[in-house]
């Protein structure tokens, strides 16, 4: 691979964190820098008005590469957008995951929205998704696409820190991911698919 140097368009330290040490793990990515918006100096809003996952996940990527461009740096960018799918509510919450409730990231009231919407269902089925863009400063990119499945309980179970987590029974770990341990979620995560995804696309380069 070319360029070794990678910008995640995130300054969330978790994500950072969980990607750094997926990349580590394979011939192909384990040299790649990543730096975060914070580390190459971004500190605008980049509005998401895309009405799917790779929609705002390229508004994010062309958003990172363009700052980059003005800065005459050509490194890669990661972009990635993530939420919850309901079947029945027609995969809402979907891209308006954070501010289902019309207040972004109020979580408490985004969960009770969701409990509302389901309050007579039968059909709880449910999937967390994460739609990652990795775009060379030339423009190209490609996407790849992690899923999870499970289904949304009556009620809050475990921890509440993250927004559905309390709410999204994993078919996987046969418990909800409030209920589960950071190293658990991460092994069946909606971007922890992607990512694998991803450096497998990376590997065949």
């Amino acid at each position: 691979m070319e360029q070794k140097i990678m910008v995640l368009a995130s300054s969330n330290k978790h994500k950072i964190k969980e990607i750094g040490d997926m990349f580590s793990c394979s011939e192909a990515t384990k040299d790649i820098k990543i730096l975060s918006l914070k580390d190459i100096g971004f500190e605008g809003d980049i509005e998401e008005t895309g009405e799917t996952f790779l929609e705002n996940s390229l508004i994010k990527a062309k958003a990172i590469s363009q700052f980059l461009k003005s800065k005459n740096l050509s490194y890669m960018v990661l972009a990635d957008d993530s939420g919850l799918a309901v079947d029945v509510l027609n995969g809402a919450p979907g891209v308006y995951s954070a501010r289902f409730a019309g207040e972004h990231g109020n979580n408490q009231e985004n969960r009770n929205k969701l409990l509302r919407e389901l309050k007579d269902e039968t059909n709880r089925q449910a999937k967390f998704v994460c739609t990652l863009v990795l775009m060379w400063p030339n423009g190209e990119y490609i996407s790849c696409v992690g899923e999870t499945f499970g289904e949304i309980t009556h009620e809050e179970i475990g921890n509440t820190e993250f927004c559905y987590d309390c709410l999204f029974y994993s078919h996987d770990l046969k418990k909800t991911f409030g209920e589960s341990t950071e190293e658990e979620k991460n092994s069946v995560s909606h971007r922890g698919r992607a990512v694998k995804k991803l450096i497998s696309e990376i590997e065949k380069m």
